[in-house]
């Protein structure tokens, strides 16, 4: 009897959250959210208006760029310092223009996303350290610089003293591991003219208009934390004169499950539109407006899947939560929107190596050779039957072992090719994990540590190490900033390069 009335309670509780939690109310509550977001992006329009993939690429249509640092990163007893995701952009970035401010959200019933609250403090710090050591080590032509640099570790005040410790207590640790790796601190630190610090900023902090900082005043390089959402845990119900909805806190993220094949892109270039819609009609519009950018799409050859959903329970309206999870393709978002499709492809310095998403790849006029790991083969006009090749890869949550076992041929496909001096492009669905990996794998196999081809040389005197594969996948994220392999998919290219090694050619 106690489990029928608890098992009562919950499905009464879940039939509540699916009448709060409407495509419409997440629409209507990401765009009451942007409101404020461009309210503080105007107190320092100076600054760059940066997005935490991918929740925060909601909450805005003007965003200068993106970074991706994950609240796991964070999570109480499991602070990581993460060399895949090293964000050194968003440094240089900050360091030529005085500062950013980043957006991120989150639905649990905090006033800031565990990534905001610890990740980003712990790689502002480590990089200040970092930094600091190597002007220490050029010595005294930057001495005066250096001087009063600030190394300390600066969390907000809802940390407690505890956590604070036992972070500060792996900071040496993460600190050598970064200067172990070979990032470009040297570039950092000429382009950083203080040092790094956080600030956090949300709906409840308290701003007196008349007297906003100029950022140039700081002793600091500002990264502004933006928490766009409300920190309560409760939906709450809001009436306008025309419609009655319920606002979700955080309701940019996993859009998988709700937002219907919608991305940000599409959203805002369609948001007064389905705003003042209403939730009736905010459903089938959604519909449309996906239909017709798949159509678009489809026509010109890129990646364009049907999108499907299960039908409403009868008598009542779609919720999102009813809804089969969807992926949502971001790879085509254009976060300024100047920019061209070829800005997506990432060229690897000098190597003749590029990578990006397969959709892109039939236009791009400079590419001799094509690798396609995405799904679907793709329609380009190469020079042979030579330039060509599919291979399927799906991703490690899938299949442990899918990219191992087309790595073989993916290895010999670019040895055949850059041995002929050619161009190659290795795409992928997104161009951010296994296009990443497959050329990680490349560059180890076949060119030296500056970046020049030798067919294999260099490997043949190397030792395959873990931080071998962080250093050069340091150097791959130096050029291709949305770089964000699984680590799944890095055990795969280890193994694979292990494997190599102990049965060479």
């Amino acid at each position: 009897m106690e489990n029928e009335t608890k098992l009562s309670i919950y499905r009464a509780a879940r039939t509540i959250k699916r009448k709060e939690n409407t495509l419409y109310n997440a629409l209507r509550s990401i765009y009451e959210d942007s409101i404020f977001v461009g309210e503080i992006s105007q107190l320092w329009p100076e600054l760059p208006l940066l997005a935490n993939l991918r929740c925060g690429l909601w909450y805005s249509s003007k965003f200068h760029s993106s970074c991706y640092f994950k609240s796991t990163d964070g999570h109480t007893n499991n602070w990581s310092f993460n060399i895949s995701r090293l964000n050194l952009h968003v440094a240089l970035l900050a360091g030529q223009k005085g500062g950013c401010i980043m957006v991120d959200s989150t639905r649990r019933g905090k006033r800031f996303p565990d990534s905001m609250s610890k990740t980003i403090p712990i790689w502002t710090c480590v990089l200040n350290r970092s930094i600091a050591n190597h002007l220490h080590k050029i010595g005294d032509l930057v001495e005066q610089k250096s001087v009063g640099w600030d190394c300390s570790l600066h969390l907000p005040l809802w940390v407690s003293d505890t956590e604070k410790a036992a972070i500060e207590d792996r900071l040496e640790g993460w600190t050598r591991e970064l200067d172990e790796s070979g990032a470009d601190i040297a570039s950092l630190a000429l382009c950083l003219k203080k040092p790094l610090r956080p600030l956090w900023i949300s709906q409840k902090t308290v701003i007196w208009l008349n007297e906003v900082p100029d950022h140039n005043s700081w002793d600091f390089t500002p990264i502004i934390l933006v928490s766009a959402s409300l920190s309560s845990g409760i939906a709450q119900h809001r009436t306008t004169s025309e419609f009655s909805w319920n606002y979700i806190p955080g309701a940019g993220d996993d859009e998988e499950s709700w937002a219907r094949g919608l991305s940000p892109n599409l959203f805002w270039k369609h948001a007064y539109d389905l705003i003042n819609s209403g939730p009736d009609s905010c459903n089938q519009k959604v519909a449309d407006i996906v239909e017709k950018d798949r159509v678009y799409r489809s026509q010109r050859g890129h990646n364009a899947p049907q999108i499907t959903a299960k039908a409403p329970v009868s008598g009542s309206s779609t919720q999102f939560s009813d809804l089969e999870p969807l992926s949502l393709d971001i790879s085509n978002l254009k976060l300024n929107t100047d920019s061209s499709d070829e800005s997506a492809i990432s060229w690897l310095g000098s190597t003749n190596l590029a990578l990006g998403p397969s959709q892109l790849a039939a236009n791009l006029s400079d590419v001799d050779c094509v690798l396609n790991c995405d799904q679907k083969s793709i329609s380009i006009s190469l020079p042979d039957g030579e330039a060509y090749l599919h291979l399927p890869i799906v991703n490690s949550k899938l299949d442990r072992f899918s990219l191992f076992n087309n790595l073989p041929s993916a290895v010999g496909f670019a040895r055949l090719n850059l041995s002929k001096g050619r161009k190659l492009l290795v795409c992928c669905h997104n161009g951010e994990d296994i296009s990443v990996c497959i050329c990680l794998a490349i560059l180890i196999s076949f060119f030296d540590e500056g970046g020049s081809f030798d067919g294999g040389k260099s490997f043949s005197e190397m030792s395959i190490t873990k931080a071998e594969l962080r250093r050069r996948l340091i150097f791959i994220c130096k050029f291709a900033i949305n770089a964000r392999p699984s680590r799944g998919n890095l055990k795969q290219v280890f193994s694979f390069l292990c494997s190599k090694k102990a049965t060479p050619v």
